[in-house]
């Protein structure tokens, strides 16, 4: 029988739905967070911390169930993405790619900590990085086909990659960072443990 979610980890889901709200938007309140490729400019953001946090404290299906919600509100027609923009035409564009990631982000990273006997700062940098890892292989393919049959700007994969190596720093950067303080933020969230889902047990 499938194990539904509570409503206190539809909660704190819902949580993670707004935090990559957020995380998609910081470049609208600092606007040198741009980098600039082949036809455009791109702009930073922390959605694949959130993404990857959401995987490693939720779980890889509340935590994917959670990142699919935030893509759904967007293709809606909510202003969630990037600058934002709204509706489908953001997943067919160069970041469509990176978008659609977030799910595998979440899930692998949740993965990786649940399948561990005692979740550690080793295992979770491990699961952090391999969602990184996700994000880029996933993402960046797309980005150059959409650069080169949506946008017919000409691309390859190694000026795509080389594009994306600023992201991929500060993303490498700041998720690492919180993998290893993660033991200690966990330690803080005590009070609400039993609303976490427990990542020692298959789900």
């Amino acid at each position: 029988m499938k194990r539904r979610f509570s409503p206190s980890e539809l909660t704190l889901g819902s949580v993670f739905v707004v935090l990559l709200m957020i995380g998609a938007n910081i470049a609208i309140w600092f606007p040198f967070l741009k980098i600039t490729y082949g036809a455009g400019s791109v702009p930073l953001s922390l959605q694949t911390f959130f993404a990857i946090l959401a995987g490693i404290i939720l779980g890889r299906k509340l935590g994917s169930f959670s990142v699919i919600v935030y893509l759904l509100i967007g293709a809606a027609g909510v202003p969630v993405f990037a600058e934002m923009s709204s509706g489908l035409q953001p997943f067919i564009y160069p970041t469509g790619g990176f978008l659609l990631s977030f799910i595998a982000v979440a899930w692998v990273t949740g993965y990786i900590v649940e399948k561990s006997q005692k979740p550690n700062v080793t295992v979770y940098i491990a699961a952090t990085f391999a969602g990184l890892m996700a994000n880029y292989l996933i993402g960046t393919p797309f980005m150059v086909a959409s650069t080169n049959l949506v946008l017919e700007v000409p691309l390859t994969l190694t000026q795509g990659a080389i594009a994306m190596l600023p992201f991929f720093i500060k993303d490498f950067v700041i998720t690492m960072g919180a993998a290893v303080l993660l033991p200690k933020i966990l330690g803080r969230l005590s009070v609400v443990n039993s609303s976490i889902p427990n990542h020692n047990t298959s789900q």
